[in-house]
């Protein structure tokens, strides 16, 4: 099968890249490069030194003899986008092309617009070259847990049966998004399902958790294949924060309380939930959308974990307490099934003590590239 993973040189792209063509899959990879920009802009950079695109792919090839075509553009670009798909014909499109920091999304006006037009204009480009092109193609498109928001109620997957009034129907479930980022993801959802609906087309949204990890049995392959750790206070992630908080002897940051909670997974589970997606497509004229996570922590108790691990291997890991930069509930309900890519046939990989002490000797391999000024958040809602 051929499969374009658009976002290919991101973090959840690559290392899918890498297992689908070792799987056996035909890959190619659209991408604009323009997270590598983004990170020039703001002054920081993955903790793991990441080797230029093509590097990556002639290193990727000389090991394993498997080549990953590659299509260097703007998917906010139509003229582009029909010309790679058309040269590419995918059988199904992989969509990871998208800015994903709700911190980036809440810098200023224009921050919020840039996340809102790339994301947005993107997918409904994706979904137009679909109609016209490719029909019988299958999307399979990241969404996010952060669509749900934190309601009170149990969250199911995509859809909830109501009753009102008397009668009873099955509609999305309501979304109550926490920034524009994640706003974005929401009306990406509506238009994918719109077109699902009126051009029979075919998609999969994986709502996907707070997502860790480095390593997976392809990056580990060769050094030049490391896929990106993100720690800074815009596109760092609560577990990537803590562990290099933890090599270097900063205190561990919990914003306000600590009891939010999400749901999160390991990267290796991310890729083979993306080969369950393709190898189980949608039904034509189906959006379906499958809850992508495997274990839920609030951040108090993953600092907890982290300082535990942390004080065994010998570190001295401290907690601390900070003004929560975000508007969000501290402390709620939190309930979400996750039940069909189990059904599909994921075997989890959980939070171990194999997996921190993974995490924490890459911060401790690296920690020589950690600059301390990009920890602390960097963006207010309230600002």
């Amino acid at each position: 099968m051929k499969i374009m993973i658009i976002g290919g040189d991101g973090y959840c792209g690559w290392a899918t890249a890498l297992y689908l063509s070792r799987q056996r899959y035909e890959v190619g990879i659209t991408d604009s490069l323009v997270r590598r920009y983004w990170d020039m802009q703001l002054k920081i950079e993955s903790l793991t030194p990441i080797a230029p695109v093509h590097r990556r792919l002639d290193c990727w090839q000389a090991i394993t003899g498997r080549h990953i075509d590659l299509f260097i553009g703007d998917i906010t670009d139509n003229a582009f986008l029909i010309q790679t798909l058309c040269r590419f014909e995918p059988e199904a499109l992989v969509h990871f092309g998208e800015q994903r920091s709700a911190p980036f999304s809440m810098i200023d006006r224009e921050h919020a617009v840039l996340t809102q037009v790339n994301n947005l204009v993107g997918t409904l480009n994706i979904l137009y070259a679909m109609k016209t092109c490719f029909p019988e193609c299958h999307l399979v498109k990241l969404g996010t847990m952060g669509e749900y928001g934190t309601p009170d109620i149990d969250i199911e997957e995509g859809y909830i049966t109501i009753e009102h009034k008397g009668r009873k129907d099955t509609l999305p479930y309501p979304k109550q998004p926490g920034s524009f980022y994640h706003l974005s993801k929401v009306h990406d959802s509506h238009n994918i399902h719109f077109a699902c609906k009126t051009w029979g087309l075919r998609a999969t949204d994986l709502n996907q958790g707070v997502v860790y990890g480095v390593r997976t049995d392809e990056t580990d392959m060769d050094e030049r294949l490391i896929n990106r750790l993100d720690y800074d206070g815009v596109f760092g992630t609560v577990l990537n924060r803590f562990c290099v908080q933890a090599a270097v002897g900063y205190p561990l940051t919990v914003y306000g309380k600590g009891g939010q909670t999400r749901g999160f997974l390991n990267i290796r589970d991310t890729v083979r939930c993306v080969e369950l997606a393709i190898k189980n497509p949608a039904q034509e004229g189906k959006f379906r959308v499958f809850n992508q996570f495997t274990e839920l922590f609030n951040v108090r108790d993953l600092a907890v974990t982290v300082q535990k691990k942390g004080k065994e291997i010998g570190l001295d890991v401290s907690i601390r307490n900070t003004d929560n930069p975000r508007v969000e509930k501290e402390t709620h309900y939190y309930k979400a099934k996750n039940t069909c890519l189990l059904d599909l046939g994921l075997e989890p990989h959980y939070l171990s003590d194999t997996v921190l002490d993974s995490l924490l000797g890459v911060a401790a391999k690296y920690k020589h590239r950690i600059d301390k000024e990009q920890i602390l958040p960097q963006v207010s809602w309230r600002r």
